[in-house]
């Protein structure tokens, strides 16, 4: 498997999955067509499957136009079916997807969305998160609660430390900018925030991250470090010593950073 980010709208990643072997390819989150198309004829690949994490139009909008122009398999949330267009097999947790010599299995991780999923693929130890876990950041909470969030995010930093992280935006730097201010301390935070302004600055994405980089960057995934803790108690007393109280005002700060 080999993975290709397309930049697509205005800080948008859909994802070509290419098997090498048939020369197919999947596209995780199809928002516009033509990148995705012009990515695939310069692999040489066709274009058989959409995997579509959730229903927001930044991942979807192109999946109409991609089913008139090929023939595409277009796999989404079942419970979401009038929200994917084109949605051609609906599937849900723990249901298995097959990508020429790969095998995804799906993840159920609302908050986001009421539908959102995930596909981890665990041979090549990837997993594409959508817009639930960012790098360094995780998704507004438009159809969730902290709560919903706080669990998706442990179904994902469960998977193994190497687990490479395929997410929907080129968030990095702010998310960075935003842990930092509540982890000064944290040197691990420092060096990645000077990477990726390193990585925007000579045109690189800087994604993919990995599960072991969140648990030591992501403020999301960090709700038990003291420091993170106080800088959040300071800012907003009224959470306590609660986690989940920890996790919701780190979001509202960050909804307002």
């Amino acid at each position: 498997m080999r993975i290709l980010p397309v930049p697509v709208l205005q800080d948008n990643y859909s994802w070509l999955v290419v098997d090498e072997a048939d020369r197919t390819a999947a596209v995780v989150d199809c928002a516009e067509v033509a990148p995705v198309l012009e990515a695939a004829r310069a692999e040489g690949v066709r274009v058989t499957a959409v995997l579509s994490t959730h229903h927001h139009f930044d991942h979807v909008g192109g999946n109409e136009e991609l089913a008139l122009a090929t023939p595409v398999r277009v796999y989404g949330n079942a419970d979401d079916a009038s929200r994917i267009p084109a949605l051609t097999d609906g599937v849900r947790a723990g249901d298995r997807v097959h990508l020429g010599g790969s095998v995804a299995e799906v993840i159920f991780i609302p908050a986001h969305t009421s539908g959102h999923i995930a596909y981890h693929f665990p041979r090549e130890r990837v997993v594409f998160t959508g817009d639930t876990l960012f790098v360094a950041g995780c998704g507004r909470l438009f159809e969730g609660d902290p709560g919903q969030m706080m669990s998706s995010l442990g179904r994902l930093a469960a998977l193994p430390d190497d687990t490479r992280v395929y997410c929907g935006h080129e968030y990095t730097v702010r998310n960075l900018e935003f842990a930092a201010t509540l982890e000064p301390g944290n040197r691990a935070i420092a060096d990645k925030l000077a990477w990726a302004r390193s990585c925007r600055a000579e045109g690189r994405p800087t994604v993919p991250t990995t599960l072991a980089s969140e648990r030591a960057t992501n403020p999301f995934l960090r709700w038990s470090s003291p420091e993170l803790r106080a800088s959040v108690r300071e800012r907003c007393p009224e959470a306590g010593d609660d986690d989940l109280e920890i996790f919701a005002c780190t979001r509202r700060l960050k909804d307002s950073f």
